[in-house]
């Protein structure tokens, strides 16, 4: 039946077979978390070897002859910047390998343009009065967690079925030299799971910002994590942006924190000479060198690009039940009933479900209620602020195949109740 369709008496009979199912439930005492995009314990498995390939007996020497269990080398071991370099699709030159975070290097990007004149003639940002940043929604929270922190004017940009909408974009950039950025997850966007179409990553490249030191943040987090036999094709944004002159405006960002050990893994960022120019004055104040026996380690590890393909083979063949089990249960039980849509992604760690306007806070409190830990409603949008509360962020990647089926099945259950709820009310 379609909710949007029947009789108020036969919606009020289907709210009441839901609520007895739901109180049900809640007698199980289920305990089941899709809050975060964890990688489960079979994904972390598969790289336990990382941690035999270095011992006390190792040779510790890179392949330039540097010692890495010593001070140096800031911008990482050159057999770790090449192997990003790889994954990127850039000059290792261009590349610096961090610690073991990505968000922290893209912390410490904004920090240093915050605080630093990267362009002559601009100001830090500190300077700059109603500064602002654009923010694709639905997107990452933690992205907007950084501007937030740092008091940016953070403008909501809607997302396409090709990535933001860039005649927003366009206009919004070229015409306001206070906006001074945007964030981006162009591959397997999070939540969406979108790939930026190839107009797309060419529109940013052509773009001609009122503010001279206006930079793409591309946080490829997922350039590697497909989980189909068809995986997205994503255009090469340093390249683009070489060709018509603004090879300063991107800056990528990486890391295998997904791929090996989240918090143990390695981090990498890459940018233009001027860019990189200005980062690596601020991090010689900010840290010697970052943890070279873990870049050596991964780079034994991997050995190479093809070790690294290899390797997220293991995932894909990890994840893509999980997404099966996400995407056939939302098929089987909301389809029909009309009140909700998700996407179908091809790789990434999410799926985005939109339920029905203004329940989506009631949903995720159901859930609780029922044992099942979302993600917050609000969170994909700065600040918290879901304007028409509907866009939830579904992980699967954490729990086993058994809870994640049926954490989904609570999950529909909420999202029919609440617009059982909705629809009556009105």
């Amino acid at each position: 039946m379609n909710y949007l369709n029947c009789s108020r008496e036969v919606l009020e009979r289907e709210y009441s077979d839901l609520a007895k199912q739901f109180e049900e439930i809640k007698s199980r005492g289920l305990n089941l978390n899709m809050a975060r995009g964890k990688p489960c314990k079979e994904q972390l498995d598969i790289s336990l070897g990382l941690l035999d390939v270095i011992n006390s007996k190792s040779e510790f020497v890179g392949e330039n002859g540097f010692d890495c269990r010593n001070y140096g080398v800031l911008e990482g071991i050159d057999e770790c910047r090449k192997l990003f370099g790889e994954i990127l699709g850039v000059d290792y030159k261009n590349v610096m390998v961090g610690g073991s975070s990505s968000l922290n290097m893209m912390f410490d990007t904004i920090t240093c343009m915050m605080t630093t004149t990267v362009v002559e003639g601009c100001r830090p940002w500190y300077e700059v009065k109603n500064r602002k940043f654009l923010c694709p929604v639905p997107g990452y929270d933690r992205h907007f967690g950084i501007t937030q922190y740092y008091g940016f004017e953070m403008i909501p940009v809607p997302m396409t079925e090709n990535g933001p909408d860039m005649d927003t974009v366009e206009k919004l950039v070229e015409s306001d030299d206070t906006i001074k950025g945007i964030w981006c997850v162009p591959k397997y966007s999070n939540p969406q799971g979108i790939t930026y179409s190839d107009e797309t990553v060419r529109r940013f490249a052509a773009l001609k910002p009122a503010a001279k030191d206006f930079r793409i943040m591309w946080d490829n987090a997922y350039c590697i994590h497909d989980i189909n036999d068809t995986p997205d094709k994503l255009l090469n944004i340093f390249e683009e942006c070489k060709k018509t002159g603004n090879e300063d405006m991107p800056i990528l960002f990486c890391s295998t924190s997904k791929i090996t050990f989240p918090g143990a893994g390695v981090a990498a960022m890459a940018a233009s000479e001027l860019n990189m120019k200005a980062f690596k004055e601020r991090y010689n104040y900010q840290i010697i060198s970052y943890d070279k026996l873990n870049m050596l380690r991964h780079v034994k590890f991997f050995k190479d690009y093809d070790g690294v393909k290899a390797h997220m083979q293991k995932h894909k063949e990890i994840l893509k039940p999980k997404f099966d089990i996400v995407l056939s249960t939302l098929e089987n039980n909301l389809k029909s009933v009309g009140v909700g849509s998700w996407t179908n992604p091809h790789g990434g760690y999410f799926v985005s479900v939109d339920v029905m306007n203004g329940t989506a806070k009631r949903v995720v409190t159901l859930c609780k209620e029922a044992g099942v830990v979302l993600t917050g409603a609000g969170a994909t949008y700065p600040l918290g602020n879901d304007p028409d509360d509907k866009n939830i962020r579904i992980a699967p990647t954490f729990p086993s195949n058994d809870e994640l089926q049926k954490a989904m099945e609570v999950f529909c259950i909420c999202v029919k109740i609440a617009a059982c709820e909705k629809i009556l009310l009105k």
